[in-house]
């Protein structure tokens, strides 16, 4: 019998914010916490950030959720809810970031398309040694594409396969990453909204699951220096109105097949591409991993089947028709994140931007592209802010926060690397 409801939202810095409520409140459909969460930084420090209300009495803000959303989650005695948040005055607040997601999701739908959305998320494994330091996890067989014992030796992710199973969701792939021990999981594709919320409960889930067996399993996008870095590639395509992938042109997919929906995401993505990744790629580990080179979204361009490419056009057609946007990490909000790739796409549709003639080159040796992400979080969120049609689209009110609370975490970081840099964010990320 669930004897109790955890209520969670995923806040501004892609912290999961919650509380447990008893099993006689399961029937209910809201609960209030705190507006001046999003006031909130990662060490604590609680800042007069826009719209937190910090210094008009932190006042509360409300939750609310379908009933119909509340699930069985992977605690025996729990179940689990994602919901939206309201201001004093019933209305949406501003600063939801699945709000945003759902005025993406609109705003395609004005255009008679509905987002589809698959997430890909990568992630290193972490144990503490004798004298509590985190370190790498011992796999010393691991490689990329391994599975079983040898890339996984304690088989903790058998554990987080069997929970998914549990709670409903559909996986696509669990499989060892390039760089030991990193793991790669991937959910198939759905709605947007639902998509991000099973993403957001899953990486939720698996940390949780892979803390038991004493392993910190961080989504940051560099924790280990040596070592290549963790993204969260954002496929999508749309749905029409009579249920067929408004994306493809035919049974066969790539560059020589995209339609005139395909180009216009495409050159949407590239207009703003030094704007997204202030949004996507939003701490200073970020710029760790962006690097040229690195097959992480640095250069803005877009190619076929290139993983060398910031997006990339999947050679299969037809149903599985998608364009694979590799910018993001998972330090960003998973729900701003893909409203935000989102957002920039349609802005490409609407706007008429010019398409650039595709990447020939290998990514490592030779580029075409002249242009890349800043080298640093602070030149990402110069960069967010000059994109003022992005920042209108994505919502105005949220990026403000976002950007004050930014420009907080580069004076935070300033002087952290190695280890302390991946200390301030390991234990949330």
């Amino acid at each position: 019998m669930k004897t109790r409801l955890r209520a969670m939202f995923c806040d501004h810095l892609s912290i999961m914010r919650g509380k447990y409520l008893p099993n006689s409140k399961i029937g209910d459909d809201s609960t209030r916490f705190c507006r001046s969460v999003f006031g909130t930084h990662y060490d604590r420090d609680l800042l007069d950030a826009p719209g937190s209300m910090v210094k008009q009495g932190l006042p509360d803000m409300e939750m609310k959720w379908l009933h119909d959303d509340i699930r069985d989650s992977w605690h025996a005695s729990t179940q689990v809810v994602l919901g939206d948040l309201y201001d004093d005055e019933g209305q949406p607040l501003a600063l939801c970031p699945r709000g945003t997601l759902k005025r993406a999701v609109a705003d395609w739908q004005k255009h008679g398309l509905t987002p589809k959305v698959g997430i890909e998320l990568e992630a290193f494994a972490l144990q503490a040694d004798d004298r509590g330091r985190l370190m790498p996890y011992d796999a010393p067989g691991g490689v990329v594409y391994g599975t079983g014992p040898f890339a996984d030796p304690l088989r903790f992710n058998d554990r987080i396969w069997a929970m998914a199973d549990d709670m409903g969701f559909s996986l696509d792939m669990i499989t060892a990453e390039f760089d030991s021990p990193q793991f790669e999981y991937t959910l198939t594709f759905d709605d947007a909204v639902k998509a991000v919320d099973d993403i957001v409960l899953f990486r939720l889930m698996a940390r949780e699951v892979a803390l038991e067996y004493g392993i910190v399993l961080t989504f940051m996008p560099k924790p280990v220096a040596e070592a290549g870095g963790s993204g969260m590639h954002i496929n999508f395509s749309f749905a029409d109105e009579a249920g067929g992938n408004a994306l493809s042109s035919g049974p066969r997919g790539g560059p020589e097949h995209m339609n005139d929906l395909a180009r216009g995401c495409l050159a949407g993505l590239l207009h703003h591409h030094k704007g997204l990744a202030g949004l996507i790629a939003p701490t200073a580990n970020s710029y760790m991993r962006l690097q040229p080179g690195s097959l992480s979204g640095y250069w803005q361009n877009w190619g076929g089947d290139h993983r060398n490419v910031t997006t990339r056009i999947s050679s299969e057609g037809g149903a599985k028709a998608r364009l694979e946007h590799r910018m993001a990490d998972a330090s960003s909000n998973p729900y701003t994140t893909v409203a935000a790739v989102l957002q920039a796409a349609r802005l490409g549709v609407e706007n008429g931007h010019q398409l650039p003639p595709m990447e020939t080159g290998d990514g490592f040796d030779r580029t075409d592209a002249r242009e890349g992400t800043a080298v640093d979080l602070k030149g990402a969120v110069a960069d967010l802010e000059k994109d003022t049609a992005l920042a209108e689209a994505v919502g105005p009110e949220l990026v403000a926060n976002h950007v004050f609370m930014k420009r907080k975490e580069v004076r935070k970081t300033r002087d952290l690397e190695g280890d302390g840099m991946r200390d301030f964010y390991v234990h949330f990320i």
